[in-house]
């Protein structure tokens, strides 16, 4: 059964996206302060062509367009020098722009390498690769000062700043693993002292993956506290299919908020639309055992995941759950914009779940109030 199209909204959104209709059926998310979006990708895909669409089919700007759906911040990455020359400071500073004009905030996310970082994976950036101890805490901070405090003289400072891309098990490795938490927490104090200096009132987050495992989490931001490291908020990744249930998530988010006093966010989830590769490369999220029981990859299931996992994040006691990062929703597929930065030919393995469908159209998940 097809929903019916939503209308193309004016300029009154950008000001109280709140009061607006929603499409039948859209994703509801509890009236959360962030409502955000990883656009990490955009630049790259429009400069390989991609298209996106309003929903009733009008081609439009992918960052006004989710604007005018009640997007309220977008989350940038920041590579140290990456193969195809993105997710740097050009790139950065030019969406700086573009999110501000459309009345956005913005988080950046520090990596700290020249590629992907995540749990799996903390690699030194090339430049780096030799430093040790104080010499690669001073380089990590002249990187870090040196992103936020472009930022602050264009005129668009971020509000927030990761410092380190889902951390689990630490960052510059070898040097910076969580199993030795001393030289860890240099290098993230080295960070946040950075951050806070080149754009003060800036707040800090310090993001985790699983977001459903409270003991990991007590752990790691036990042994940040116990070591004195600086932060405002807790940020987590929680993706259904893989960090476990939203029943989960709910009793983390409470535990951490109560236990450090700090303000939680899913800094990323996402969930499909549909199964099938929209190219040749196959899709992360591409059998219906993959899927989280109750939520179908349909547009409706798509949106039904965002209303239920804002309910979650906005049941935090003392307003402390800030929000949600959808990400990538504009990264779909286009020939060049794939997953491995030194191979072109490389496909996208995340089209299935973007918030613009294969025909590039807005999809429902993508509408807050």
């Amino acid at each position: 059964m097809r929903r019916r199209s939503v209308l193309r909204l004016g300029t009154a959104a950008l000001a109280a996206p709140a009061v607006l209709a929603l499409p039948t059926g859209t994703a509801r998310a509890a009236g959360l302060a962030i409502r955000g979006v990883d656009l990490s990708s955009l630049p790259k895909g429009e400069d390989k062509g991609a298209v996106f669409r309003y929903a009733d089919g009008t081609r439009g700007d992918a960052v006004r367009i989710l604007r005018e759906a009640g997007a309220n911040w977008a989350r940038i990455k920041v590579w140290v020098d990456a193969a195809d020359g993105y997710h740097g400071k050009p790139h950065l500073l030019a969406m700086a722009r573009r999110i501000q004009d459309q009345g956005m905030r913005l988080l950046v996310d520090f990596h700290y390498s020249d590629t992907w970082a995540d749990p799996g994976k903390q690699f030194k950036p090339a430049a780096w690769t030799s430093l040790t101890g104080a010499a690669l805490e001073a380089a990590l901070a002249e990187h870090t000062a040196d992103i936020l405090g472009s930022l602050a003289r264009q005129g668009t400072p971020a509000a927030m700043a990761q410092i380190g891309n889902e951390i689990n098990g630490g960052m510059l490795w070898p040097d910076g693993r969580s199993t030795d938490w001393g030289r860890l927490a240099g290098l993230l104090n080295a960070g946040v002292t950075a951050a806070r200096s080149a754009s003060p009132g800036i707040r800090i987050a310090l993001h985790l993956a699983e977001g459903g495992d409270n003991g990991g989490t007590r752990w790691w931001f036990d042994n940040a506290v116990a070591r004195g490291v600086s932060f405002d908020v807790i940020a987590l990744s929680f993706y259904g299919y893989w960090h476990g249930t939203l029943a989960e998530l709910r009793t983390n988010l409470h535990d951490a908020a109560s236990r450090y006093g700090r303000d939680v966010l899913v800094a990323e989830t996402a969930y499909p639309f549909r199964l099938g590769s929209k190219d040749s490369h196959p899709d992360i999220i591409a059998e219906p055992s993959q899927l989280v029981p109750g939520y179908p990859a349909t547009p409706q299931g798509q949106a039904a995941w965002m209303r239920d996992i804002g309910e979650v994040v906005a049941s935090v006691p003392g307003g402390r759950g800030l929000g949600i990062f959808y990400w990538e929703p504009a990264w779909t597929a286009v020939p060049g914009n794939g997953w491995d930065e030194t191979d072109p030919s490389s496909g996208n393995g995340w089209e299935n779940q973007a918030l613009f469908d294969y025909d590039d159209r807005a999809l429902p998940a993508m509408w807050w109030p």
